[in-house]
């Protein structure tokens, strides 16, 4: 059967079914990604941070997420506490020790609600 046999009338509810299946597919595709970070990518601190946060853009399961610091020589430096904030289920966090001067690898791995894995890293640096 062609479109152009389809009467209009039963046109109508095969793409209103279609666009709807369509609509609920898309977001099982998502994968979330850091919004924004404490201390910033790349930022020289005069001061070392109580911690590192990160926030993503959606929700992220506490279970399957991590994050960890590391300094030049590749060791952590955190106080291996990471979390996802109860209030906030898009806020990743570690706590810090008093870092001394030093270049510092911020590593984040995370999955998002529809179990989708996100991982990445970035720098920062205490003068």
């Amino acid at each position: 059967m062609t479109l152009r046999a389809l009467r209009p009338a039963r046109l109508v509810p095969i793409l209103l079914v279609s666009g709807a299946l369509l609509a609920t597919v898309a977001p099982a595709w998502a994968h979330v990604f850091p919004d924004h970070s404490e201390p910033r990518v790349g930022h020289v601190l005069d001061t070392p941070p109580p911690a590192v946060r990160i926030w993503f853009d959606g929700a992220i399961e506490p279970v399957f997420s991590t994050l960890r610091v590391e300094d030049a020589g590749k060791r952590r430096v955190d106080r291996n506490d990471a979390r996802v904030d109860s209030s906030d289920r898009t806020l990743l966090e570690v706590s810090l020790p008093s870092l001394p001067p030093g270049r510092y690898q911020v590593f984040w791995s995370v999955v998002a609600r529809d179990g989708h894995r996100t991982e990445g890293s970035f720098p920062f640096r205490v003068k």
